[in-house]
């Protein structure tokens, strides 16, 4: 599993390099990927499955830097920050707005929706062309704007 093995080389030469930030996300990432591992036994868990849980954990950071923001604690959010961007590193390229905004043109067309009633099936269609590489609050917000 090579994201796996990325993971593990990079856990090792940020205990080289003494970079705790990146040492202390990356073990817990591994913490988590372990834990999905463990849920999903007997079946071995997939590269999908580790790339799922990356997800969820640049969302969470991503919300409670918007947490941290608003509460006014700059020292908290610049923490999440910067854990978001060693987890981004290993996400693919994501889409940006302009190109989010195209494929929910071309799958509202071809799904044929005709209101904001149609929304969760465009969304979901989307999110499958899109192959993961688009944000799943831009698709909604785009959607939505489309359809109203």
């Amino acid at each position: 599993m090579e994201i796996r093995e990325k993971i593990m080389a990079d856990i090792k030469s940020a205990m080289v390099s003494k970079d705790t930030v990146k040492l202390n996300t990356l073990r817990f990432l591994n913490a988590q990927i372990k834990n999905k591992e463990i849920d999903s036994r007997p079946n071995p868990i997939t590269a999908d499955d580790v790339m799922a849980v990356i997800k969820k954990l640049v969302k969470q950071r991503k919300e409670s830097i918007e947490q941290f923001s608003a509460g006014g604690r700059t020292d908290l959010a610049e923490a999440e920050t910067a854990e978001l961007k060693v987890l981004e590193a290993y996400l693919p390229a994501q889409m940006t707005r302009e190109q989010v905004e195209a494929l929910v043109a071309e799958v509202i067309t071809a799904v044929g929706a005709a209101g904001i009633k149609d929304m969760g099936k465009v969304i979901k269609e989307t999110q499958a062309r899109s192959g993961g590489t688009a944000d799943g609050k831009t698709i909604s917000e785009v959607v939505k704007a489309k359809l109203s």
